[in-house]
């Protein structure tokens, strides 16, 4: 039926977001992501279109299948991989074992930036730990952007229709936060709102430089706009 509607001259804007999300859940990202375009072709600053923009072209990228039980099953036993498995230089192993990152799960959690904000870890370490990864279909950062991508769905359809719809839309220029909290957002890849509000307190405070000032300023910033950071079990 979305379909259909669609196929009017100009389709509904409402009708092109169901049938996107639609074509999301059902894996179909190339046809949600074209839905998005035509909106965004009409409304480039439609506020849910965008976000969700985010999520379809990020999904398209994803390198590990999770149709099924098997599949699901093989990749919680990849991820439960020790990384003293693979073939690491001292200096590698020695930082991961500091970081407390035993297995490639706690690996893909890890973004690059709190890698080399390690004392010790240096480009060497990262570009082997990187081209290990790839050999495993895996990349750092992948298990944080999942829950990240999650949580910005939930997000979107909690505040749909709200005053936080378009907060989250907002850039985080726009904050007017100091000098040393942007630069760690600008390390961890946030740009609005809604990307900000994906990630945990225990995330920021993972960058070098980032300390307690800087958490306790971002977080009155977003209260003014009646938003927080994500907890922990969301």
């Amino acid at each position: 039926m979305y379909e259909q509607a669609c196929e009017q001259q100009p389709a509904p804007l409402n009708a092109l977001m169901n049938l996107a999300v639609l074509y999301e859940d059902r894996g179909d990202y190339n046809r949600a992501e074209r839905c998005l375009r035509q909106i965004l072709d009409t409304d480039p600053n439609h506020g849910r279109a965008r976000l969700f923009m985010q999520d379809v072209v990020a999904s398209k990228t994803m390198k590990i299948e999770d149709d099924g039980e098997k599949d699901r099953y093989k990749r919680s036993a990849l991820l439960d991989t020790p990384v003293t498995d693979f073939e690491l230089s001292v200096r590698a192993r020695t930082c991961l074992k500091k970081m407390s990152i035993r297995t490639l799960g706690d690996l893909v959690r890890t973004s690059e930036a709190e890698l080399m904000s390690y004392k010790n870890f240096g480009e060497n370490s990262l570009t082997e730990i990187k081209h290990m990864l790839v050999a495993k279909g895996l990349r750092l950062g992948q298990g944080r952007d999942e829950a990240h991508r999650a949580a910005r769905k939930q997000m979107i359809d909690q505040f749909k229709g709200t005053t936080h719809e378009a907060a989250m839309n907002k850039s985080v220029a726009e904050m007017n936060l100091s000098v040393r909290a942007r630069k760690a957002l600008q390390l961890l890849n946030i740009h609005s709102l809604g990307d900000l509000v994906t990630h945990t307190e225990a995330e920021l405070l993972g960058v070098k430089n980032f300390g307690a000032t800087s958490l306790v300023e971002v977080r009155a910033k977003l209260l003014e706009y009646g938003l927080s950071l994500r907890k922990i079990d969301a």
